[in-house]
């Protein structure tokens, strides 16, 4: 059975390392799970040229990435109720009647924050650093927590709109509002950063980095520069790969993820890749 994660850019992907991993450890020796560029507005001929047999011979999962999330969604089949609620498809699956799109982004965060703050977190009030897709599903993961409040802060408050409209269709019915980047919030519980590295100023860190939980999507450079001061509860980007993919293998396979031996594997080639970056000495 074969499996593949697809997007552009696509060379950074841990997800195969990720899902390798989980195959090794299980003795999966029948599976595989490679990585395939696919450009924006690819996604339907690439999936076409998989072929349609059932049941699947090879093919059986996919994991999209940007720039396909929506492409994806609009080429499944029928799809599960939170990727209706995100608006985007990150996972397919084979089935006997076609692709089943799913996300496992939303659970994903839900998952990566309650391993580290607890599985009794509760969440009042939330923030977020950026306002575009990743912010989407991040919103939604700390309403599933119990935020009442969530603030959107962007370099652009004006195109926030979307992002607005879609954590707004949580169930419990948030109150979104959206401030400039350089704004802070009193009396937030969480606060999720889905910039790069590159635009946490010292600035930004100072002002979010003792909110008690204190998650960051990225995890290239790893530690992010906030998360490497943050002294409460740090919540990584590798933590979000690790439960979105563990959410995607049981999705693919039918069976319980070896968690612990998929994040030994994400931490190994992050260090691989940090230890690559170092000077050589003179």
């Amino acid at each position: 059975m074969k499996c593949a994660v697809l997007g552009d850019p696509i060379d950074h992907s841990l997800s195969p390392i990720l899902h390798q991993a989980a195959y090794a450890e299980l003795e999966m020796s029948d599976w595989s799970y490679t990585s395939t560029r696919v450009q924006a507005g690819g996604l339907a001929k690439y999936v076409a040229d998989l072929g349609g047999d059932w049941p699947p011979s090879r093919w059986r999962g996919l994991s999209v990435t940007m720039p396909l999330k929506r492409e994806a969604y609009e080429l499944a089949r029928s799809m599960s109720p939170r990727a209706r609620l995100v608006g985007a498809v990150n996972t397919l699956v084979r089935s006997s009647h076609g692709w089943v799109g799913d996300n496992t982004d939303l659970p994903g965060a839900v998952a990566a924050i309650r391993e580290r703050a607890g599985e009794g977190f509760s969440c009042t009030s939330g923030a977020i650093l950026g306002a575009g897709a990743t912010a989407a599903s991040t919103g939604l993961a700390l309403a599933e927590l119990g935020a009442s409040r969530i603030t959107l802060l962007a370099r652009n408050p004006g195109a926030a709109g979307e992002t607005i409209e879609m954590i707004s269709r949580h169930p419990s019915k948030p109150v979104v509002s959206v401030l400039p980047l350089d704004s802070a919030v009193d009396g937030v519980d969480a606060v999720v950063s889905t910039v790069p590295a590159k635009a946490q100023t010292p600035d930004l860190i100072d002002r979010w980095a003792s909110t008690p939980v204190v998650f960051d999507v990225v995890y290239d450079p790893w530690p992010s520069p906030l998360l490497s001061v943050a002294p409460g509860v740090a919540v990584s980007g590798l933590d979000l790969l690790v439960h979105q993919a563990v959410l995607q293998f049981e999705l693919f396979t039918g069976r319980p993820a070896p968690l612990a031996a998929m994040r030994a594997a994400g931490e190994k080639a992050l260090a691989s890749r940090e230890s690559s970056m170092e000077p050589t000495p003179a």
